[in-house]
């Protein structure tokens, strides 16, 4: 059963840093969970629909309003698409930065 976009951002935030997962199960696929070099925050590539995406948790340590949740406490992962922010999730809550261009 195909999911919808939503839940797909929604199941990698959840397996990734909430269930802390090494790998990203989705429908037939599975996704390596990397950490950055310098930080050593998760991220993870992944396909949805063919378009190539990558989940990154959000540091703590910049200025930014998701990284001011981050500190406190709040698992943070934001979503792009060809380097472009598109998405974040916060405690499982979906926001989308405008319209998800997936072309």
């Amino acid at each position: 059963m195909a999911t919808s976009l939503e839940e797909t951002l929604i199941s990698v935030w959840q397996q990734a840093l909430v269930e802390n997962a090494r790998n990203v199960k989705l429908e037939n696929r599975t996704f390596l969970v990397r950490r950055t070099s310098r930080s050593r925050l998760r991220e993870v590539d992944f396909q949805f629909e063919g378009h190539e995406l990558r989940g990154l948790e959000q540091n703590p340590e910049t200025a930014s309003r998701w990284a001011q949740l981050a500190r406190q406490g709040k698992k943070v992962m934001q979503f792009l698409q060809q380097s472009r922010y598109i998405a974040v999730v916060v405690d499982g809550k979906l926001q989308f930065y405008g319209k998800p261009v997936l072309e």
